[in-house]
């Protein structure tokens, strides 16, 4: 299967529900890498790409964009959930499904089977989630 990768970052501040979380039940900051990977069986002629890097740039950014700089507990969509580094990454990937459906990721994007998101949370653990297209 082929691939490419794109990597973005966003800054986040977030609490934790549940006595699991210990002191990140308090509110506090993150940064996290995001890495997204996109996947396909073949390369396409005649350009034999697995998806336009500028665009996936873009589409990343655009995903990510919402989040930047906020409170995840005051954001509707988040409104409930433990935003976890695990929940985040299925929230990112499924944003992403969609801009591939909606062929903003242009020619190619078509082709694409799966997604990866990884989202680093320090330089010693990461979390991510897979899935179809």
């Amino acid at each position: 299967m082929y691939f490419v990768r794109v990597r973005d970052h966003v800054m986040i501040a977030h609490s934790f529900k549940g006595d699991l979380f210990g002191p990140a039940q308090r509110l506090h900051g993150a940064t996290f890498t995001v890495d997204v990977t996109f996947l396909r069986d073949d390369l396409p002629p005649p350009d034999n790409i697995v998806v336009d890097i500028g665009r996936a740039l873009e589409s990343l950014k655009a995903t990510l964009d919402p989040l930047r700089y906020r409170n995840l507990d005051d954001l509707p969509a988040m409104k409930g959930h433990n935003t976890t580094t695990e929940y985040l990454a299925r929230h990112v990937l499924d944003r992403l499904r969609d801009a591939v459906r909606a062929g903003d990721l242009g020619p190619g994007g078509d082709g694409l089977k799966r997604l990866r998101v990884e989202i680093g949370e320090s330089h010693v653990a990461w979390a991510g989630y897979e899935g179809e297209i």
